[in-house]
Formats: C-alpha cells, structure tokens, sequence
C-alpha cells in the first residue's frame, strides 16, 4: 500500500469514529464550541480492590455523548452515556457475573449517564468536572480531577479534537451495588478518559 492510500485510510478511520450524540443538546450560546464524543477514543473504567491482594480493572467499550466548551468565558458542559452492557474486564465469565441484578445490573439499567453543568478552569487550563453520576438509576454528585487537557487539531484529518483525562472515587454501596463486601473492596476509582471532536 503506497503512502497516499495509507494516509487515506488511517483519516477514514478516525472520521469514522465519530458518533452523533445520543442526547439531545441543550441550547448554545455565543463563543460555545460543540464536541462529539469519539467512542474510539473514550473507554471510561474502573480500579477496585480484590481481597485486597490485588487491584482489579475494567473498562466500558461504548460510550456517546457531546461536550460543549465556551473557553473565553471558562465555561461548559458535558453529557455522556455509557452502555453497561459493553463491560470488559478481560474475563467473559466475569463480565456475563457483573451484568447481573447484585451488580450493575444492565437488564434494568442499560445505561450509566455522567452530566456536568460546571467546568472549573485555573487560567486556561480545565481542572475539574463537577456532575452527576446516574448508575442503577441512583444519581449522585461527584467532582472528576483533571489530571490533563488539551484541545488542537489531530494530526492527519485537521479536525479539532479536546482530550481530557480525569478521575475520581465512589463508593459502590452508595449506588446500590453491596455483594461480597468482605471479597470486593468498597471504594471504586473511576478513570474517564474522553476525546471529543469538533461538531
């Protein structure tokens, strides 16, 4: 394959990854930028204890949603939707045993929805979320750390891209999730990595 076609296939590739948001945007207003959340690019997961010998990793395969950002007024706001059933540890086995009504239960709650109405922002630079998580159909407040942010244009296609990395911790009892409390540690690390495409 010569140069050209390569560079050709690696942009349709990236284009394609981009999704329409499932969720409906809310209004905008002047200087908002809309992003389209890359579901190639953005795999939210999960650390938590195993008898405390180890820690134990997941991740979700699909996840849709926008991003707006206003960065002259330091603004913005974020939808996202995770479908549950796209769980990956790793281990089918365990993936088939997390899908169940004692854990996240995905019969009944096929989606866990974070929503975001306030960016925090030091300077220019985005430093923390503060949202909502909507797991089990319980809905709590949490605060996301940034741990690192940047928008530009992505190599290749010239598209406008924002990546975000950032994380926080829950308790699983807090959203209804309490089986084997002696087994599973209780505290859960919720990593969200996110890339966005300018719409």
């Amino acid at each position: 394959m010569n140069a050209r076609l390569t560079v050709l296939s690696i942009a349709l590739l990236l284009g394609s990854c981009v999704s329409t948001p499932e969720a409906p945007l809310p209004a905008t207003a002047p200087g908002d930028e809309v992003y389209a959340i890359d579901p190639g690019h953005t795999f939210p997961s999960f650390e938590i204890s195993h008898l405390g010998f180890s820690t134990h990793r997941g991740r979700f395969n699909k996840t849709s949603g926008w991003v707006i950002l206003n960065r002259a007024a330091r603004s913005g706001s974020i939808q996202l939707t995770i479908d549950a059933d796209s769980i990956d540890t790793g281990d089918p086995q365990l993936e088939t045993r997390l899908r169940k009504s004692d854990f996240f239960d995905t019969e009944t709650y096929p989606n866990i929805i974070f929503t975001s109405k306030k960016l925090r922002f030091e300077g220019d630079t985005l430093t923390a979320v503060d949202g909502e998580l909507t797991l089990r159909g319980v809905t709590r407040p949490v605060t996301l750390t940034v741990t690192s942010f940047r928008c530009g244009k992505l190599p290749v296609i010239g598209r406008e891209v924002c990546g975000v990395n950032a994380e926080t911790s829950i308790k699983r009892s807090d959203f209804g999730i309490s089986a084997y409390p002696t087994m599973i540690g209780g505290d859960v690390k919720l990593l969200i990595q996110v890339e966005a495409h300018k719409r």
